[in-house]
């Protein structure tokens, strides 16, 4: 794959991995999961473990929403104000899918991400708390990014039409470069993957990616 536009073009030698919302309270089987999760789980491992081994950041993304919905957008306070518990903090559901964090990475402390602060889960690793739909809204994201000197955002996690999307065009707003694995997203169409590639992001495949991050 060849990448001809000179303000679109990843650099790979400064780009971040961010994945988003994959918690376990999120996979496919759980009682309130998303559809097509916890099938696209392998696939993130292998993107994962391939920033690792090129030692490029990596930042989850993750939810946290209080019992009863307080801090949860209005399209979900009717379903938390039920006694539905989503994420809850400190709660299992509300930790990262299993094989995801670093190797003897600490769970996911609730109050210092609510307090806006990145949690180290291992060398160049992070977790952040965001409050929306968006990866940026509310959160310290583009001042981590800043401080790592990155400028290209590869994004993957769940789900397409809502977090990923609103995380890449919000992205897209800051003048990152941007890439999307679409084997590593859950909810995908051929719909929307056209519409996320004509806002200048590229779609690449899991083994793509491997191979340009090595080379």
């Amino acid at each position: 794959m060849t990448f001809d536009d000179p303000y679109t073009a990843p650099h790979f030698d400064s780009a971040t991995l961010v994945t988003i919302d994959v918690q376990r309270d999120f996979l496919s089987e759980a009682p309130h999961g998303v559809p097509g999760t916890t099938e696209v789980l392998p696939n993130l491992r292998a993107v994962i473990a391939a920033f690792r081994a090129a030692r490029r950041p990596v930042i989850h993304i993750v939810r946290l929403y209080d019992v009863g919905g307080a801090n949860a957008e209005p399209s979900r306070r009717r379903l938390l104000e039920s006694g539905v518990q989503l994420v809850a903090p400190g709660t299992p559901g509300s930790q990262l899918a299993d094989g995801l964090a670093p190797p003897n990475a600490p769970e996911l402390d609730p109050d210092a991400l609510r307090a806006g602060e990145p949690q180290v889960l291992g060398p160049d690793e992070y977790a952040l708390f965001k409050p929306r739909w968006g990866a940026f809204y509310g959160t310290t994201l583009d001042e981590l990014l800043r401080t790592l000197g990155v400028d290209t955002l590869v994004f993957a996690g769940c789900n397409l039409p809502n977090c990923p999307r609103a995380s890449i065009i919000e992205a897209s707003e800051r003048d990152y470069r941007v890439i999307l694995v679409p084997d590593a997203v859950s909810r995908t169409t051929d719909t929307g993957l056209s519409e996320i590639a004509g806002l200048g992001v590229h779609l690449i495949s899991t083994t793509a990616l491997i191979s340009h991050l090595a080379g």
